[in-house]
C-alpha cells in the first residue's frame, strides 16, 4: 500500500504542474468528479488520475477499508477547512487594526486642529483666486494695509472701480491706507483720479523714483506677493517673521519718498540730468536692459528709450557702449539724489 500511495502521489504532483489551481478555481474535470464522488459515497482511485487536484486540496481521501476506491471529504468539513485560516487572519487583522487605532488615537485630536496660520505660505494661482483672498484679507484688515503699487500702463476703468470697491470700505471703517507708487503715477489721470476718491485723511500716497514688486499687507498678520511678471501667481503670507520683513522693506521705501502732492519730482538737477534720468543713469550702468528699467520706473519702454536718448545727447555719447563708460566717468552718479 505504501508503494502504490507513493507512486499516487509522484503521478499527481507532476499533472499537478500541468494545471495547478485554488479550490475557489476547481476545474472542470475535478468539478465533475468531485460531483460524482459525492453522489456515490466513493469513487475509484484509477478514475481520478485526470484530476489529482482533488487530493491535492484534501476533498477526497482514501478509504480505510479499500485501497483502491477514494472517499470524499463532505463540503462542509471542506468549506470549513479552508475558512478557518481566513478567519484567524481576519481576527487577527482585525486586533491589529485596533491596535493600530489606540496607538494613534492620542495624536488625532492634534492632527485636526487647523494648522497655525503664522505658519502658512499658501500659493495662488489665477487672477480669481488671487483676487478672491484679496477680498478676504482687506475684508478682515481693521488697522492698517500697506501696499506697493508699480505703475500699470494698463490700468483702466475698471480696474479704478475693482480698487475703490477694495479699498474705500476700508477708509470708511477707519483703516488707515499708505500706498507707494512710482514717480511716473504722478503723470497717469487714472491713478490722480483713483487718489482723489480716496484722499480723505485716511490713505496716504507717496512715490519714489523706482520699485522692484507689487506688495500688500493687512494688519502686520497677512501678506502679498507674486511669483511672476504676469501676476497670475502669487504667495499669501502668513508666517509672521516674513510679514515683519517685508513690513521693514516697506517702511525703509516709504521713508525715501515724496507726498504724490508735493509737485514734480523729475525738476533737472545741477547739470542739466533730471532725478529721472539720474534712475535710469544707475540702472543702466548695473547692465539692467530697458524693458527692466522701464518697469522698475513704471513707464513704458518708448518712455524709458527717450530719456536714454536724452542722457546720451547730455553727455555725448554716441552709443549705448559708450553711454554707460560715459555715465560712470562723469560723476553724476557720485551726486547725492
Amino acid at each position: 500500500m505504501f508503494r502504490t500511495l507513493g507512486g499516487g502521489d509522484l503521478v499527481a504532483n507532476q499533472t499537478k504542474a500541468s494545471h495547478p489551481h485554488a479550490v475557489t478555481e476547481l476545474c472542470d474535470e475535478g468539478t465533475r468528479l468531485y460531483a460524482n464522488a459525492l453522489r456515490l459515497g466513493r469513487i475509484a482511485r484509477a478514475d481520478v488520475e485526470s484530476a489529482p487536484c482533488l487530493m491535492d486540496l484534501a476533498l477526497i481521501h482514501p478509504d480505510p477499508d479499500d485501497a483502491d476506491w477514494l472517499r470524499p471529504v463532505p463540503p462542509s468539513a471542506a468549506l470549513a477547512q479552508r475558512l478557518h485560516p481566513l478567519e484567524r487572519e481576519i481576527t487577527e487583522r482585525r486586533r491589529l487594526s485596533i491596535e493600530l487605532a489606540d496607538a494613534f488615537e492620542p495624536f488625532m485630536a492634534i492632527g485636526t486642529q487647523p494648522a497655525r496660520s503664522e505658519h502658512s505660505i499658501t500659493v495662488l494661482e489665477g487672477g480669481d483666486r488671487i483676487n478672491a483672498a484679496l477680498n478676504l484679507a482687506t475684508t478682515q484688515c481693521r488697522t492698517e494695509m500697506l501696499t506697493v503699487q508699480p505703475s500699470d500702463d494698463q490700468f483702466s476703468e475698471r480696474s479704478l472701480i475693482q480698487g475703490l470697491e477694495r479699498d474705500k470700505p476700508l477708509t470708511e471703517r477707519g483703516v488707515r491706507i499708505r500706498t507707494l507708487y512710482q514717480h511716473t503715477a504722478r503723470y497717469s489721470p487714472q491713478k490722480i483720479a483713483y487718489v482723489a476718491q480716496l484722499s480723505n485723511g485716511k490713505a496716504e500716497y507717496r512715490t519714489i523714483d523706482e520699485v522692484v514688486e507689487r506688495l500688500i499687507v493687512c494688519d502686520e498678520t497677512v501678506a502679498f506677493i507674486p511669483t511672476r511678471d504676469d501676476q497670475q501667481v502669487a504667495l499669501e503670507i502668513r508666517n509672521s517673521g516674513l510679514v515683519r520683513y517685508l513690513i521693514k522693506v516697506f517702511e525703509f521705501m516709504w521713508s525715501r519718498s515724496v507726498p504724490l502732492n508735493a509737485g514734480a519730482p523729475y525738476e533737472p538737477a545741477p547739470g542739466g540730468i533730471t532725478d529721472i534720468q539720474y534712475s535710469i543713469a544707475k540702472l543702466l550702468v548695473e547692465g539692467h536692459v530697458d524693458e527692466a528699467i522701464a518697469r522698475r520706473l513704471g513707464m513704458n519702454v518708448r518712455t524709458c528709450r527717450a530719456h536714454i536718448a536724452k542722457l546720451a545727447q547730455s553727455l555725448g555719447s554716441g552709443s549705448r557702449a559708450q553711454l554707460g563708460y560715459l555715465i560712470a566717468q562723469s560723476g553724476i552718479l557720485e551726486t547725492d539724489h
